[in-house]
């Protein structure tokens, strides 16, 4: 994984499906925002339309900021991360899951945050390679981002850049206060966001058994045996269609794509 933008799908379907390598991302300025996605989806079940996020957060201030600018910000920041419009396939799916699974949030999100913000997608492989019981430090993030994204941002930045990285990560569940250190430890999978991790996979070119090893089913911590069990339990939710043979594994991801959606991803070269 030399690059952030070597785990977008080709650039033909990376905006048509969510993704994105904006380089003036979130994490310049914020963290992946988990609380407030929380407020806001809980505000928003279920099938809304992209206006009910804004109204919610504009109008009915459910994330009880106290001025109107901060909550236009905040929606300009969670849309940025997180797409809030079920015509964006990866907001959709984890709309759709959101709602099966309250511990696996963390993980939807974090999934959803990675693919759409090139600054912590780039610091993701340094997280995930390092040690459960190692000690993550802001420099690893300052050089991880400046490797991948070299140039983008000065040391003032990049500062802030590591540290609101290494919150998010600590949001996900990665990592872990202890002290003054944050601390790598093993985050918990479930069939949904084992679920969400194939999708995002799919959409990025993954197909058969390379769904589980993509850098979205290493951020779940888990053997390949272990994914596949995951895999197996979402199948019979109805999440996915989950078929393994042998050496042949299938996987449809009808209703979570769209029919059309999933013609356009099995025509691409």
């Amino acid at each position: 994984m030399s690059s952030s933008t070597s785990l977008l799908p080709p650039l033909s379907l990376a905006s048509q499906f969510g993704f994105s390598d904006e380089t003036g991302a979130t994490h310049a300025s914020r963290t992946m925002m988990l609380h407030e996605l929380q407020l806001l989806m809980a505000a928003c079940p279920g099938n809304q339309p992209a206006t009910a996020y804004t109204q919610a957060i504009l109008e009915e201030n459910v994330l009880m900021k106290s001025t109107r600018t901060t909550r236009k910000e905040s929606i300009g920041r969670l849309r940025t991360l997180y797409g809030l419009d079920p015509a964006i396939p990866l907001f959709r799916a984890l709309r759709d899951l959101w709602l099966t699974d309250k511990s696996a949030h963390p993980l939807l999100a974090l999934t959803c945050a990675l693919s759409r913000d090139a600054i912590l997608r780039s610091s993701a492989t340094t997280i995930v390679q390092l040690p459960i019981g190692a000690v993550a430090t802001g420099e690893m993030i300052w050089q991880a981002v400046a490797t991948g994204l070299p140039g983008r941002y000065g040391p003032k930045t990049m500062a802030t850049i590591s540290r609101n990285c290494l919150s998010s990560w600590t949001q996900s569940g990665h990592l872990q206060d202890r002290g003054k250190d944050k601390v790598r430890i093993r985050v918990q999978a479930t069939p949904a966001s084992v679920t969400y991790a194939l999708v995002v996979g799919y959409i990025t070119g993954a197909r058969g058994s390379g769904l589980f090893d993509t850098l979205w089913t290493r951020l779940l911590d888990t053997s390949i045996s272990e994914l596949e069990r995951l895999a197996f339990e979402a199948s019979r939710c109805g999440w996915i269609d989950y078929r393994h043979s042998g050496d042949v594994i299938a996987i449809r991801f009808s209703p979570l794509l769209t029919s059309s959606e999933i013609e356009v991803l099995n025509t691409q070269p």
